[in-house]
């Protein structure tokens, strides 16, 4: 138990970039997507078995940096105003896309999202 709890503690002291990287080698290593778990999730409620559950509308959104857009220095500005990360951690974010910038984001706050950082230079994607 008392290695639970070590774990626990190493696992809170992480930033949010570091956690993004744990969570994404986690899913590499086991061979499993978070994003693919809450669609099986939510799937069986979604249309009681019948094929108008697939034209539902998605209502949560991930917001991934594809690029700068040559103007490095305005988009880091706009992740860390978005983020709340640190001025490194909005960096590596940037300099390491394709990267993930909000994650079970709303279809307007990820509309918001995205036009900010166009509008900084960068490009976006929205899955």
């Amino acid at each position: 138990m008392a290695d639970i709890e070590k774990l626990v503690e190493q696992l809170s002291e992480l930033t949010v970039l570091e956690a993004a990287e744990l969570s994404k080698a986690l899913e590499e290593k086991w061979g499993v997507s978070a994003s693919a778990a809450v669609a099986v999730a939510a799937a069986p409620g979604a249309g009681g078995g019948d094929a108008g559950g697939a034209a539902e509308e998605k209502d949560e959104f991930e917001v991934v940096l594809t690029g700068d857009g040559g103007k490095k220095i305005q988009v880091i500005k706009e992740v860390r105003a978005i983020t709340g990360l640190g001025l490194g951690e909005a960096k590596a974010l940037v300099e390491g896309a394709p990267k993930t910038v909000k994650e079970g984001a709303t279809k307007d706050e990820a509309e918001e999202i995205k036009s900010k950082i166009e509008a900084a230079g960068g490009t976006v994607e929205l899955k």
